[in-house]
This record gives structure tokens, C-alpha cells and sequence, in this order.
């Protein structure tokens, strides 16, 4: 039964690969089956965010997988480990912040600070969060992270709270949407509930409320905000807020509320540079088992500028249209999934030809780009020929590489980035380029 048991579990994560791609993570191969027993296959799971994650957003594909791989309408059950140390102690908030009064939020195992890439963009938001998962209510506090849509915002909300429960798993948590704050008290105001309200909020070890500038024109409720702000800090219990804007660029927010969000510590998330991009796509290639050439990775991060969850989805098509072809991830099949045609100039350009232009710009010899001198008279046309090779012709990174003395596709990747910088801030880079580029593609 076990290897019968086995087989039909691994044909159901083949299934969810397969087909299920935009929830499919890594960490699927480390469950396992327990049994399948009167109708139903129970699943063992480590700990509570795992748990709540496969029931809140796969069950239902889980569910379709298990029916179809074994032919009979079974249900799925999710039940933790035995292993004592995953197991997380009983208490009045687990791991899914149950909160009767209003929606119940979950935490994802995916936001970690494991799984976060710290670049320029977010390094003080990220530093800040650590700190405070360590010292609640002394580092900073209230800690106000703003920024736009997909930066990363409620990752780092979500990991700060996963890492203050694994050092104290009897911890009080409250974390949720601005929005639910709102509605909360607006029902407890109709059904004349205020005091339960106010004993829900005001005795939480650690408030951590998402997207604060819901507040905006809500007088009422700023009002009682602002007493559940000051009950908490005046007791050193913590408070996390983050919004897409400082506090003094939120609209018809009250001065007061505007002078005690500021009085901690204010820190910005911005847009992610190429190189955090880059990591972010191998990261979350990564985490959903996926194995990503680096030149797709490069493709979909100079593709996709704006934010972690356009990333993520970009990632998600490209792995999505490769489950339907042969299942392989080429650059020409990351092209078409994200809009854009393999390119088909009007006259073929050839890695030699290239050379042969380059080396003639430059008086340089082939045996110089192809050898280990570094000194700039020769790296900077190495350069160059790596950069307009990536641009007029269909070579992989490796391919590129292996015409300049066999270098890796990191080096070729430095490259591109050192003339693409010079060509934006260089005059006379950007005349080389083009002068280049248009006796490459005259036909």
C-alpha cells in the first residue's frame, strides 16, 4: 500500500507541476502522504503556513489532481508533522491570525527573509525589519514602510511576523488590511460592540496593519486609531504599519496620526535595479523548483522594471507556455510568451562580422579580445563586441562567451551592463554604437 500510496502522490505533484505552475512550490517534494483511507488522502505538512497555504490556494487543484490520478471522488487533508520540533505549540493566535471580527489572514510561507533578495532598493527596509523581528517594540517603533505596489512591502511585514513567532510562538499577532481595521469598527459601532473591539486591538503584543492609507477621510475611524495607537506604544508592544506613500503625503490624514507614524522609524522601498531583478527571477525560480537559463533570467529582468509580482508573473507565463511545449525554457520561448518576437534582423548579423567591425574600430587583433589581457584598451572592445552580439544576434549568453576565449555567461552579462551604462551617460560610446550598429546592419 505504501508504494502504491507513493506512486499516486507522485503523479499528483507531476499533475500540479504540470498544470499548476502559479502556486507549484519547491517545498511540495518534502510532503508526503500519510493515507488514503473512507474517501480521503491525508497529506503530512511541517508547520502551520504550509498548511493554511495548500488549504487556502491549492485545495481545489490538489483536490482535482488526486481525483483524476486515482479515479475516485476523494477529499484531501492537510495534517501537521509529528516531529515534535515542527510542531507549533497550541495558543489562542496560530500561525493564521484568526480574528472573529473580521477576515482571517494567513502567512505565506513564501515570505520569508529567507526568500527576500536585499538590493539598494530595499537594504535599510529590510535591516529595519530584522532588527525589529529581534527587539519588538525597542528598535523601532512604530516602523512605517512605504513604497509603490509589488515592491515587497508585505513580504517583509509577513517575515518580520514569522520570525518574531519562531522566537516566541505565544506571541499575540495581529496583522491584517487597513481596511479590515475599518470595517471592524464600523460593526462593532452598528451592533454596539465597541468594548470587544477595542479589547481585540488594544491587548495584541505586535499590530502590523497593511495599506494604512485607508485611513484617508475616515475621520471616525482615525479617531479610533489613534487611541489603539497610542494604548499600544504607551505599553511597548509594536507596531508595524506600511503604506504606498509617507505619512505626510497621505491625504486628510490627521496631524496627530501624521506626528506619532513619524515619531519611529520611515523607511522607502523603491523599484528593484537590473541586478536585484535578476536575483529576485532566480530566487523565485528557484523556490518553484524551476530550472532557469541565465539568459531567460537577464530577458525577463530587462523585460519586466516595475515590481516583484509583474516579475513573478512574467515568470509564471514563461513556465506556463514551456509546460505546454516540450517543456524545455529557451530564450526564443521566453521572447513569445512575453510579447516579443525572436528577433529577425533585416540583414543577419554574425558573431564575426561583429568582431571584424569591432576589431577594425578599435585596432585591436581577435587573439587580443579572445585572450586574458584585462587593461582597457582591450576590455573595452571585448566589451563591446559581447554587447552588440546580445543585440543583433540570437546567441545564448554561454554562445556569446565562448567566441571571447571561452567566459562564462557572468562576464558577458558584466559586460552588456558596462557598455549599456556608458551608452546612456557617454556621448561618445553611444556614437561608437551606433555607427557600429549601422555598418553591421546595412544591407
Amino acid at each position: 500500500m505504501t508504494d502504491v500510496l507513493t506512486d499516486i502522490w507522485d503523479r499528483i505533484l507531476s499533475h500540479l507541476k504540470r498544470n499548476h505552475s502559479e502556486f507549484w512550490r519547491g517545498w511540495f517534494q518534502d510532503l508526503g502522504p500519510v493515507n488514503l483511507e473512507n474517501g480521503v488522502l491525508r497529506i503530512t505538512v511541517p508547520d502551520h503556513s504550509r498548511q493554511q497555504y495548500l488549504k487556502q490556494m491549492c485545495n481545489s487543484s490538489i483536490v482535482a489532481a488526486a481525483q483524476q490520478e486515482t479515479g475516485y471522488l476523494v477529499s484531501v487533508e492537510y495534517v501537521l508533522s509529528n516531529e515534535p520540533e515542527l510542531i507549533v505549540p497550541l495558543r489562542p493566535l496560530p500561525k493564521k491570525i484568526s480574528n472573529t471580527m473580521g477576515e482571517s489572514l494567513f502567512f505565506s510561507p513564501d515570505y520569508t527573509f529567507e526568500n527576500f533578495v536585499v538590493g539598494p532598493s530595499n537594504r535599510l527596509s529590510h535591516a529595519t525589519c530584522v532588527a525589529v523581528s529581534e527587539a519588538l517594540g525597542k528598535a523601532y517603533n512604530p516602523l512605517f514602510v512605504h513604497g509603490s505596489v509589488g515592491l515587497g512591502k508585505t513580504h517583509l511585514m509577513q517575515a518580520t511576523c514569522q520570525t518574531a513567532l519562531k522566537r516566541d510562538a505565544n506571541l499575540n499577532i495581529k496583522y491584517m488590511s487597513c481596511e479590515t481595521f475599518v470595517n471592524d469598527f464600523m460593526r462593532a459601532v452598528e451592533e454596539g460592540n465597541l468594548y470587544d473591539f477595542r479589547y481585540t486591538y488594544r491587548h495584541s503584543d505586535m499590530l502590523v496593519i497593511d495599506d494604512i492609507q485607508f485611513l484617508s477621510e475616515r475621520e471616525r475611524s482615525q479617531e479610533e486609531f489613534f487611541h489603539t495607537f497610542n494604548t499600544l506604544y504607551q505599553a511597548g508592544k509594536q507596531i508595524i504599519l506600511s503604506a504606498d506613500c509617507p505619512p505626510s503625503e497621505i491625504p486628510h490624514l490627521e496631524d496627530r496620526l501624521v506626528s506619532r507614524f513619524s515619531q519611529g522609524l520611515v523607511t522607502r522601498i523603491d523599484k528593484p535595479c537590473y541586478e536585484t531583478r535578476m536575483a529576485i527571477v532566480r530566487k523565485k525560480a528557484l523556490m518553484r523548483g524551476i530550472d532557469l537559463p541565465e539568459d531567460v533570467i537577464s530577458f525577463i529582468a530587462r523585460k519586466v522594471e516595475n515590481n516583484t509580482r509583474e516579475l513573478e508573473g512574467a515568470l509564471t507565463k514563461v513556465y506556463g507556455m514551456a509546460m505546454l511545449d516540450s517543456g524545455d525554457i529557451t530564450l526564443e520561448l521566453a521572447r513569445q510568451a512575453l510579447g516579443e518576437e525572436p528577433r529577425t534582423p533585416l540583414y543577419q548579423v554574425t558573431v564575426s562580422q561583429i568582431i571584424d567591425a569591432v576589431t577594425g574600430q578599435f585596432n585591436v587583433r581577435l587573439s587580443d579580445l579572445q585572450g586574458k589581457r584585462r587593461n582597457r584598451s582591450i576590455a573595452f572592445p571585448r566589451q563591446m563586441c559581447m554587447f552588440l552580439a546580445r543585440d543583433l544576434t540570437n546567441h545564448s549568453l554561454e554562445e556569446i562567451g565562448g567566441h571571447f576565449g571561452g567566459r562564462d555567461h557572468t562576464t558577458v552579462m558584466h559586460a552588456c551592463r558596462t557598455i549599456d551604462k556608458l551608452r546612456q551617460n557617454d556621448d561618445k560610446t553611444k556614437m561608437i554604437l551606433e555607427n557600429l550598429v549601422a555598418t553591421l546592419t546595412r544591407r
